[in-house]
């Protein structure tokens, strides 16, 4: 206590120094008693004039805080009372209006002040949660006597009578009815751009007599023609067989919600057996007309690339599909393979080293292209590595026998092996799949600026861009044809080994149903030639040969197979242990029952859930997994869901049959 005095004492301030003057003035006064007394006057006066100039300079600042406290308040009444924005405050757990200004009366149409009214009657169907939930502003728009105001709010506690707080919401009213109008305008009246492609013009051509062929084409644009005039659009003929159509976005839902009918009204022209089909590449949501047409040209790629007859269209990020269930025919000529031959050659001619790989859970399809493709390289004098699960795959028995091949000594790389290996330069083949997602590396892809590919699965939403090399033809039925005919190109028979051609005709097996599904004159013509190169039938036939378990479990899953819609089998397996391959070949067999026109087989798969389609032609079953994030072709799809349960998958699976249906 003595040592805070002392202290306190210490603290240099005016007392200390006036405590000295005193002290020295009594020594003064010891020796002379009159300068003394002078002295000590002195400081006795200084002291006062002190004490009163420190009382008056305190008054000041206190009056001066008074009057610069007193105006933040006026002003705060003030801005609360002429605010130019209208102001409600009221409490949110009653509802009950406590003020508002006049601003606010005006908008409410209330004469009087709101004082014991409820908001919702000054207000109908105003929403309060948002402000108990720490926001500042409303998540949507309020209107109040047709106009449209964006609300801004804060709580504060304010004291009731006793210790009581209540809360007390304050609303800032901001009318946003121009701007939001203006907004819907600007929406409203933007352009989209759509470029349609009459598919097979030349087909349709070379079936009309000459005399028949502008009756042909009338018939086309008058219903182009009808079909367009409802959206007050411009359709221009570009070419002979393309037309431009630019029109507002306020007519897009139109059209959507018709399911783009003219595909169905092109389609009932018909001229003996050929009948047209129509493509519709859409692009909208862009800042520019450039980038308009450019999204239109990759919607029109991407419709023609998933076999036609169909509308996509490309928004801001990504795609959106209609049609597209009609069977597509074969539009593939030798002209184009030759082509694609002639390039991929090159390509692998200036590549320093070649990395093989196809979809993750490789089957025989992607096994037998890759080995083709090996074959190729092999050809150049160049060192591929194809790059595979050998432990993870339905392709055991295919890998077994290239495995056993001198030429295939050290060939099979894993995808993080092949990631550390990959040198600049090199090249990487993508087979049997074009999404980036689905493929056996994902790392090794992203890494490699030249990428080839080599598909006939349509295209999905997420594809593979940016491609060095592209075959990419959705009519053929299997990698392997593909493949093929690349082959028949830039080898001879006597290049090809027994094994690799009878790899490649597993493949061409495996995907057509042993011949039944999605054969067209190429896909003979690859297996005849694949049958000259040493191909044994019998030997690919025991291939697809499996055991007793296998076919156990096979039939297990057939019996818990339901008929949906009388015509669809559906089989959701709830529990593990069912192999992806056994589950294919049970939706292979679920074909076999008369009346089955499209089987679908659910089966768990650790947290996820895979899926399995297969369809005799008549249901485009990509279509359907499509909305499930899933694909393939409209005869064989697949797909997986993540961290979902089979019954969740199921129930979705049912609704995309239905919507599939209902178009």
């Amino acid at each position: 206590m003595n040592n805070k005095k002392l202290s306190r004492l210490l603290e240099p301030n005016l007392k200390l120094y006036f405590l000295c003057m005193i002290v020295f003035a009594a020594a003064t006064a010891t020796v002379s008693l009159p300068l003394g007394l002078v002295e000590i006057a002195c400081t006795v006066g200084l002291y006062a004039y002190f004490t009163n100039r420190n009382q008056k300079r305190r008054q000041n600042i206190l009056q001066y805080i008074d009057n610069v406290t007193g105006s933040v308040d006026t002003a705060s009444k003030s801005t609360l009372i002429n605010s130019p924005l209208p102001i409600m405050v009221f409490r949110p757990d009653t509802g009950e209006v406590i003020w508002s200004n006049e601003n606010f009366l005006q908008l409410a149409g209330v004469r009087e002040h709101l004082f014991e009214m409820k908001v919702e009657d000054a207000v109908p169907d105003f929403p309060v949660q948002w402000m108990l939930e720490g926001k500042q502003e409303c998540p949507d728009r309020v209107v109040m006597n047709s106009r449209r105001f964006r609300v801004y709010g804060s709580l504060v506690r304010a004291k009731g009578r006793g210790a009581e707080q209540n809360l007390v919401a304050t609303t800032y009213w901001v009318d946003t009815t121009e701007a939001d109008d203006l907004r819907e305008r600007y929406t409203a009246t933007r352009p989209v751009l759509a470029i349609l492609m009459v598919d097979n013009y030349e087909d349709l051509m070379k079936a009309c007599a000459d005399t028949q062929r502008s009756a042909v084409l009338a018939q086309i644009d008058e219903k182009l023609n009808n079909w367009a005039a409802c959206a007050d659009g411009l359709l221009l003929k570009t070419e002979r067989d393309h037309y431009l159509f630019i029109f507002e976005e306020c007519h897009y839902d139109h059209f959507v919600e018709e399911k783009f009918s003219i595909l169905d009204a092109i389609r009932e022209i018909k001229v003996g057996d050929v009948c047209p089909t129509l493509s519709i590449g859409i692009g909208k949501d862009a800042d520019a007309m450039a980038e308009l047409y450019r999204n239109a040209r990759l919607s029109l790629e991407m419709a023609l690339s998933r076999g036609g007859d169909q509308a996509v269209v490309r928004g801001k990020v990504d795609f959106q599909f209609y049609g597209g269930r009609s069977k597509s025919t074969e539009k593939r000529t030798k002209v184009k393979s030759r082509v694609m031959a002639s390039a991929l050659n090159e390509l692998m001619a200036d590549a320093s080293e070649i990395y093989i790989m196809g979809h993750s859970f490789a089957d025989m399809d992607a096994v037998g292209a890759e080995a083709g493709l090996y074959c190729i390289a092999r050809k150049h004098g160049k060192r591929a590595q194809m790059v595979i699960d050998l432990e993870h795959n339905a392709a055991g028995a295919v890998l077994a026998k290239l495995q056993a091949l001198p030429e295939y000594a050290g060939a099979f790389t894993s995808g993080a092996e092949a990631f550390l290996k990959m040198r600049p330069g090199a090249l990487v083949i993508v087979v049997d799949t074009n999404r980036p997602d689905m493929v056996e590396s994902p790392q090794l892809l992203e890494s490699s600026n030249r990428v080839a590919v080599i598909d006939h699965h349509r295209r999905a939403a997420s594809y593979i861009e940016n491609a060095a090399f592209s075959f990419h033809e959705p009519y053929a039925s299997s990698a392997s044809e593909l493949v093929t005919e690349l082959l028949q190109y830039l080898v001879e028979p006597a290049d090809l080994l027994r094994e690799e051609a009878e790899a490649l005709l597993a493949g061409i097996v495996l995907d057509t149903k042993h011949f039944t599904l999605r054969t067209g004159g190429r896909t003979f013509e690859a297996a005849a030639f694949l049958r000259r190169a040493g191909a044994d039938t019998t030997d690919v036939q025991r291939l697809f040969q499996s055991d007793l378990s296998e076919m156990v479990s096979r039939y297990d899953i057939i019996r818990r197979a339901e008929l949906y819609r009388e015509d669809i089998a559906v089989a959701a397996i709830d529990q593990e242990g069912v192999d992806r391959v056994t589950a294919a070949q049970a939706a292979d067999e679920l074909l076999s029952l008369k009346g089955v026109k499209a089987s679908f087989v659910v089966f768990p798969s650790g947290e996820n859930v895979q899926m399995s389609a297969r369809s005799l032609g008549e249901v485009n079953v990509q279509v359907i997994l499509e909305a499930l994030g899933g694909g393939g072709n409209s005869t064989t799809a697949g797909g997986r869901v993540e961290n979902t349960d089979v019954e969740t998958v199921k129930s979705r699976l049912l609704e995309a049959i239905d919507a599939y249906f209902e178009k």
